[in-house]
């Protein structure tokens, strides 16, 4: 909790957040005094509650996880704020996008100033960058040769390739992956949407590797 003050509920006066700090301020230089003055009223788990940016950033960063997330973006998918938000809620090392730069950050709901991003201009470039960090490269796509994600073992240094919504995983990115995963589908449509898969990937990672117990949690 943060430190002389008792968090109530998210909203006060109708704004999401907190109020301006009762009483004295903390002296602590992770206080942003702008906030302290005026409220916080940033989607921020309460620990985090008044800190400035690059405070929770480098407290972040102190915790992050070794896994990392890809998807490619040769079409400007709309999907990747999803992904973007879903690994900051994870907690994922970094996401990695291939191919187009731009991507519509609407989706992301601010995440992106927490997440490292990283920009690769084709899959190449991304499968080197993975082979120089010692990532494991893990497709996820319901194509032949896959593996059920239920019942995978995911390497702890992994990098988790998503194809965009519609063409999915390019043939370079399935070939250049050392394991390929399928997630257990059983209803009519072919595919899921790109930010729900990954979004149940990367809960599989933790499942299999994230500290649940005391310090490793923010709240």
């Amino acid at each position: 909790m943060t430190e002389g003050l008792e968090i109530g509920p998210t909203e006060w006066g109708g704004s999401v957040g907190v109020g301006p700090w009762p009483g004295p301020w903390p002296t602590d230089p992770r206080y942003d005094p702008e906030l302290l003055a005026d409220g916080d009223r940033r989607n921020v788990v309460d620990r985090y509650r008044y800190w400035t940016l690059e405070a929770i950033v480098a407290d972040l960063d102190r915790r992050r996880h070794p896994f990392h997330v890809a998807i490619e973006n040769f079409e400007h998918d709309l999907n990747i704020g999803t992904v973007v938000r879903t690994a900051n809620a994870f907690l994922a090392a970094e996401v990695h996008v291939v191919g187009r730069r731009r991507w519509n950050r609407r989706g992301a709901m601010v995440t992106d100033r927490y997440q490292h991003l990283r920009h690769h201009t084709d899959i190449e470039a991304l499968l080197a960058h993975a082979a120089g960090e010692s990532l494991a490269v893990v497709a996820v796509d319901n194509g032949p040769g896959a593996v059920p994600l239920e019942t995978a073992d995911l390497p702890r240094r992994s990098l988790l390739l998503f194809g965009q919504e519609g063409p999915g995983l390019t043939p370079a990115a399935r070939d250049g992956a050392e394991l390929t995963v399928s997630i257990a589908q059983f209803g009519s449509t072919r595919s899921l949407n790109a930010g729900v898969a990954a979004g149940i990937a990367m809960h599989a990672w933790v499942r299999q590797h994230a500290g649940l117990t005391g310090a490793d949690l923010p709240n």
